[in-house]
């Protein structure tokens, strides 16, 4: 059975849920005064040029400091594995790529990969050590959804769903992780990849913080089945999206 869920009894997290998020930026002072205002986190170090955000005290994400500025400044959606050398194996034979072979990251905190799809959408696998992932999510502030936008739906769905049949499609499955064509929000001419979305209470009012913080709005609010979603950037062109769960009936 899946348990697709945050564990505080340290089990962890099934294979293939998303377990933890960071961005990789140029300057990591100013994405600190950006997210913190945006999302009320506050930071702690971590390892390297690394600060764990926080959200009441849990750790709910991680900025860092690119290791080349002639990289992009990007938020990369981390999936759990037991095994990330044999995942990435799994990864290889069915037509993706390794693009960072596992490596051990801090004090034991664990072991990380960075990996693509057969289309080229980067993510990365998170092997636990002293660091589960998340210590909160689905709240206000907090990672909520990740959406992969793929030219080939039908492949990545294929893919997904071999490499992470549990956590999509166990008995007890509650993914957070979908799959839609590039060509629904994007440009056609816009790669495959992947979008962190996090949870906010109103999504029309969490942008004009974005644009007063020097972000700026990608995609405007459209609805899906999740929730409404906005996709923006920060002001060092990071893109993540704001996701406005619907209350389910019943629930406030």
């Amino acid at each position: 059975m899946a348990e697709n869920r945050a564990s505080r009894n340290g089990t962890g997290y099934t294979e293939g849920v998303p377990c933890w998020v960071d961005a990789q930026l140029s300057d990591v002072a100013a994405g600190k005064r950006f997210y913190g205002e945006l999302f009320g986190w506050d930071f702690e170090d971590a390892y390297d040029s690394t600060v764990w955000a926080r959200l009441d005290g849990d750790r709910v994400a991680a900025l860092a400091r690119k290791p080349d500025g002639r990289l992009p400044s990007v938020w990369t959606v981390y999936f759990a594995t037991p095994d990330a050398w044999a995942l990435g194996r799994r990864i290889l034979g069915a037509g993706g790529q390794v693009v960072v072979p596992p490596v051990r990251i801090g004090a034991d905190l664990g072991t990380a990969a960075l990996v693509t799809d057969p289309e080229g959408a980067v993510f990365a696998l998170w092997q636990a050590g002293g660091h589960e992932g998340f210590g909160r999510r689905h709240e206000p502030g907090t990672f909520a959804w990740v959406q992969l936008y793929a030219r080939d739906t039908e492949g990545a769905n294929d893919f997904y769903g071999e490499l992470f049949q549990d956590a999509l499609f166990g008995a007890h499955a509650k993914p957070d992780f979908g799959r839609s064509a590039v060509s629904e929000v994007f440009s056609e001419m816009m790669p495959p990849h992947f979008v962190v979305h996090f949870r906010v209470a109103d999504c029309e009012e969490i942008l004009g913080t974005v644009n007063r913080l020097g972000g700026r709005v990608q995609v405007p609010p459209f609805e899906t089945s999740y929730g409404k979603v906005a996709v923006v950037t920060d002001d060092q062109g990071a893109s993540f999206a704001v996701l406005e769960r619907r209350t389910e009936p019943g629930k406030h």
